[in-house]
């Protein structure tokens, strides 16, 4: 996705060593914490609006913004791909990989045998 001749800008929200990495590749790392968890939803739509291309969120949070995120996928550009923290995958990318499939192919293709 372009704008106006140039990349989109991607971002990567969580915690401080989940989204630290990403600034080292260019990609915008917001931090969130206790203290500013409650605008987490706000920040994703503001990132949507400004036309955003890609946003890597940790998985912890993305399970706390399911709703909002299902919402973010279903009327913006912006594709939230889940991230593991440094604890550990919690299985949420590939849950979100296999819904988005079976939303795309109208079938579960990731269910075979």
């Amino acid at each position: 996705m372009a704008i106006s001749g140039k990349e989109a800008p991607m971002a990567a929200m969580g915690g401080y060593d989940s989204v630290l990495p990403f600034q080292a590749i260019g990609v915008e790392a917001i931090v969130i914490n206790e203290e500013n968890k409650g605008s987490a939803a706000n920040l994703v739509m503001k990132l949507a609006r400004e036309g955003y291309a890609m946003l890597f969120m940790e998985e912890s949070l993305f399970l706390d913004l399911a709703e909002d995120v299902d919402k973010i996928n279903e009327a913006e550009q912006l594709s939230i791909i889940p991230i593991p923290s440094g604890s550990g995958s919690l299985g949420v990318g590939v849950a979100s990989i296999r819904k988005s499939a079976e939303r795309a192919v109208g079938m579960d293709i990731f269910n075979v045998g």
